[in-house]
């Protein structure tokens, strides 16, 4: 990587993270984005409001259309290691590391725009990667320019630096966010057998989740975990009439996914039966499957041998999410993770994004390009 690229992205990833907001809030980032690539490259640049992409265009006969894609949202979590770039606003700050994935494409854009491909090349930067807001909406450029293959990497600490890791098939797990909303009456506290409280069939729902996600009932990886147990309000004179259970539901398929959720609706319909609570549901922050191409996968392989990088192989999916899954439905594709040393887990106070891997993710890039 040219040595001049490399420090206008790293010093392009402090302004990034100086500057943090949350998905779907990104109105600045996106533009700072927009703005670094319009002075530094002439590519082609596309803005779809919450999203946008770069293009470079090949004067090649028969180019390949491939698509990098990268996240720039940031998370609720106070910054509070001393940083020289940290961040300006309480309660926000980047500690996934999504300011060093887009300075990444970043990066590898500029290299594409003073060196040409034999390829198309399209370089996507997404919104709201944490709550599954961005794939759903950004993943339409797939059909709409025909893309025929997409990557995209996240770095991964307490993994040796610049290790590549990867997988065929399930690369990173489905999630869902289940609320699930009782209403019965209110009463006096004194006297709670006049009203419904909703308090002994949430404890029910609660007692029978381990059964419920018992693995000898599923395919491959399930869990179901309790998030929020919200009864009741803060008053002794009254017994409580409303309730909410929050919970994650994940798993390494989304039939299997889906499957846990009607097990566990159905336990909260019976248990409001038996009472004649009010029951309703809602879905939050929903994440599909992503899923490896072998093919693709194994383009990730050969250019991190290509390079001189080592590549470790999962057994198992990466429990968390990643809505990277909904451009892997669309074509073939795959999702890695670059090691990034023994550093602080991502969502944590104590994490910040490793500069010192911002040009092997160029190079990996460069080569999954040719």
């Amino acid at each position: 990587m040219d040595k001049k690229n490399l420090e206008l992205v790293t010093e392009l990833r402090h302004e990034l993270h100086t500057h943090p907001e949350l998905a779907g809030e990104e109105v600045w980032t996106k533009q700072r984005l927009i703005d670094f690539l319009s002075e530094h490259t002439s590519l082609k640049i596309v803005d779809r409001g919450a999203w946008f992409y770069a293009v470079y265009h090949s004067n090649s006969e028969n180019p390949r259309r491939i698509g990098f894609r990268a996240d720039f949202d940031a998370l609720p979590i106070d910054e509070t290691i001393s940083l020289p770039y940290g961040s300006l606003f309480p309660g926000v700050a980047h500690k996934c590391g999504h300011d060093g994935h887009s300075a990444t494409l970043v990066g590898f854009a500029l290299e594409i725009d003073q060196t040409g491909s034999e390829n198309d090349i399209y370089f996507i930067f997404q919104h709201g990667e944490e709550v599954g807001l961005g794939g759903p909406v950004a993943s339409v450029i797939i059909d709409e320019e025909k893309i025929e293959e997409v990557y995209a990497g996240h770095n991964v600490p307490s993994v040796p630096e610049n290790l590549i890791v990867i997988r065929d098939g399930p690369m990173y797990c489905a999630s869902k966010g289940l609320l699930v909303y009782f209403e019965g009456t209110p009463s006096h506290a004194s006297q709670p057998e006049n009203g419904l409280n909703p308090a002994f069939e949430i404890a029910e729902v609660i007692r029978a989740i381990p059964s419920l996600a018992e693995p000898s009932l599923y395919k491959g990886l399930v869990r179901c975990t309790i998030i929020c147990v919200k009864i009741g309000e803060e008053t002794f004179g009254i017994s409580a009439s409303k309730g909410t259970l929050m919970l994650t539901i994940r798993a390494q398929f989304e039939d299997d996914m889906d499957q846990l959720q009607l097990a566990i609706e159905n336990v909260c319909k019976e248990q409001a039966a038996i009472r004649g609570l009010k029951v309703r549901f809602e879905i939050r922050e929903a994440f599909a499957e992503t899923i490896n191409n072998p093919e693709a996968a194994a383009k990730v392989r050969s250019a991190a041998a290509r390079i001189g990088l080592s590549v470790y192989e999962l057994e198992e999916p990466m429990r968390g999410s990643e809505d990277f899954g909904f451009f892997t439905k669309k074509t073939k594709g795959a999702g890695f993770m670059l090691g990034a040393g023994d550093r602080p887990q991502i969502h944590t106070v104590e994490y910040d994004f490793n500069d010192n891997i911002i040009e092997v993710g160029v190079e990996i890039f460069k080569e999954l390009s040719r």
